[in-house]
């Protein structure tokens, strides 16, 4: 009978500080912190999206790749 209730009063416990939840300043910090992940992550992107645009290759230019190197392979079977 001891182990049940020592059970219980464990999870009355647990339960207490998982219903708690954060505090409204936590819940500002998190929100804020969020925020400036969020805008660092958008600037990035675009300043990749800068860099590689121009580099980039054109799409056809691809297709003409795969089709020449088509009949290669099959010239060796």
């Amino acid at each position: 009978m001891k182990k049940v209730f020592s059970i219980i009063a464990v999870a009355l416990f647990a339960t207490t500080f998982v219903a708690c939840g954060p505090s409204a300043e936590e819940k500002a910090k998190m929100e804020e912190r969020a925020k400036q992940v969020a805008d660092s992550i958008a600037a990035a992107i675009s300043a990749s999206m800068n860099e590689v645009a121009p580099e980039a290759a054109p799409v056809d230019s691809a297709a003409a790749t795969t089709e020449t190197a088509a009949p290669a392979a099959e010239a060796h079977h």
